[in-house]
């Protein structure tokens, strides 16, 4: 639940929930300084989630945004290219069932992974942007995705810019991995961009997708220290493995509902 703070919320809510015979778990709740309010309930008991809702719209002040959401394994469908790091770990994760999700495709415009992908048995389309414009290889993409009506798309270093009009289709489900030397070290190489200018820390950032390429609201990062003692290769591999851990843990986050978006800043609960 997220809105306008008033009074007396998270008394409402316990009270609602307590009168619809469900026990609370877990209760996380924020006030930002501008006097908004977000709230995080994990509770238990058989329940008509539909009449549950009901309830809280009618009892609770109006403006709110309220959410009820059943536990389970989300669908997603991942978008790759030709980097096997970020795609490897979470295709193991989701074959020991770690994921919280349910893969139910990869998409890349590469067929270089399909071997690795079919080791998991998960279907894999190999859709080229070769002699395409990027609207006609997106809309092939799009059919593909309509198929599986996934309710997140994963971009494990899916390398392309993608469109306005594509994002539209998922607003606020497609999450992105990417390191963080942005906006410096941009392009190709940029580790060892990053090697010839000595930088002392490289890192990686997952966030949500909007129409400015890579501003989209942070879900979670993470640092390591480097020195000289380091060349560009190994900086290169403790950068990709960096951005596997932060990629399952934001995702982590995402599909166990924990993530509120507000203006193009997340809060996490």
């Amino acid at each position: 639940m997220d809105g306008p703070d008033h009074k007396g919320l998270i008394y409402h809510v316990t009270r609602i929930l307590f009168a619809h015979n469900q026990n609370i778990i877990s209760n996380d709740e924020y006030v930002s300084p501008s006097r908004y309010f977000f709230m995080r309930t994990e509770f238990e008991g058989d329940t008509d989630i539909p009449q549950l809702l009901h309830a809280l719209q009618s009892e609770l002040p109006p403006g709110l945004n309220l959410r009820i959401n059943p536990k389970k394994n989300k669908d997603i469908v991942l978008m790759v290219t030709k980097e096997h790091h970020c795609l490897g770990e979470l295709l193991i994760r989701y074959a020991f069932n770690e994921l919280d999700a349910t893969i139910l495709a990869v998409v890349s415009n590469y067929n270089s992974l399909q071997p690795l992908v079919g080791k998991f048995g998960i279907p894999f389309h190999f859709i080229s942007h070769e002699n395409k414009t990027r609207e006609e290889h997106e809309e092939a993409i799009l059919r593909t995705l309509e198929i599986y009506r996934p309710d997140y798309v994963v971009l494990a270093k899916y390398m392309r810019i993608i469109t306005p009009q594509f994002v539209e289709r998922f607003p606020n489900r497609i999450v992105n991995i990417h390191h963080s030397f942005l906006p410096a070290f941009i392009g190709a190489n940029p580790y060892r961009q990053a090697y010839e200018r000595g930088v002392k820390i490289i890192g990686a950032t997952a966030h949500f997708v909007n129409n400015d390429l890579d501003e989209g609201p942070i879900i979670a990062q993470d640092v390591k220290e480097v020195d000289h003692k380091l060349t560009a290769a190994d900086m290169a591999t403790l950068g990709k493995d960096t951005e596997k851990a932060v990629l399952s843990k934001a995702l982590k986050l995402v599909f166990n509902d924990r993530v509120f978006i507000h203006n193009n800043r997340t809060i996490i609960l």
